[in-house]
């Protein structure tokens, strides 16, 4: 009952297969490099057939192209690279590794894996570190100019002028001297809007603090300052 349930999925093709690594990498300087591993695994309760196909033959030898595994193992597939020569650098060669259950010959499932034949292992290894370098630079880059963003309003505002309170103290300051001193009989203004003496002298010191403030915050230009850039330029 359990083969009748299952040999429908199995038909169809699409059975996962499970191989490490995907990608592999010959090194032309780096004989050590020219022997790679590939190791299929198999999680099933049922023991797998494969085959290792190749787009270009010639150039590689597949110890053990053909093999079966076991429920619950894996094999190792052993690939050497014998036809190293610089017209082949990073040229993608693709293998295909296919399985299928003992019992049939059609194949259950398949797995592409790519090989590349680069011609320096520590040239590889510098063009990556300057990648990462690279992209650690645009990271930075992006960081301070959204920091830098976020901080130009608060700038922009602070260094636009006066702030609003000033400016307000200014208003409260100037209309407390316009109002009428006490006194005065002859104001159309009401009496309780009528201010001492001390009360307007109290005003005109903070309007005229106020202004000392406004004038020492803003840049004061000095003579023959653009003279002597351009000298210097």
């Amino acid at each position: 009952m359990q083969q009748q349930k299952r040999q429908p999925e199995l038909v169809e093709g699409n059975l996962p297969v499970f191989v490490f690594p995907t990608e592999l990498i010959f090194y032309a300087d780096d004989q050590s490099t020219y022997k790679q591993v590939l190791t299929l695994y198999n999680p099933y309760e049922f023991a797998l057939k494969f085959k290792v196909l190749c787009t270009t033959p010639n150039k590689y030898a597949v110890v053990d192209a053909t093999g079966a595994v076991k429920p619950q193992c894996c094999v190792d597939i052993v690939i050497r690279h014998r036809d190293v020569r610089a017209s082949y650098y990073g040229v993608i060669d693709k293998f295909r590794l296919q399985v299928c259950e003992q019992s049939q010959r059609k194949a259950l499932g398949k797995k592409e894996i790519i090989a590349t034949l680069l011609p320096s292992a520590k040239e590889q290894q510098q063009q990556q570190k300057e990648e990462e370098e690279k992209r650690i630079k645009e990271h930075l880059a992006e960081s301070v100019f959204f920091e830098q963003t976020l901080c130009q309003p608060e700038n922009r505002t602070a260094s636009s002028g006066p702030s609003l309170l000033t400016v307000f103290l200014g208003i409260v300051c100037i209309a407390a001297l316009m109002l009428p001193t006490l006194g005065e009989m002859e104001s159309l203004v009401p009496l309780y809007l009528h201010l001492s003496v001390n009360q307007k002298l109290v005003a005109a010191y903070v309007l005229d603090l106020k202004n000392s403030h406004t004038k020492l915050s803003s840049p004061i230009p000095l003579p023959g300052r653009n003279e002597d850039l351009k000298e210097t330029s």
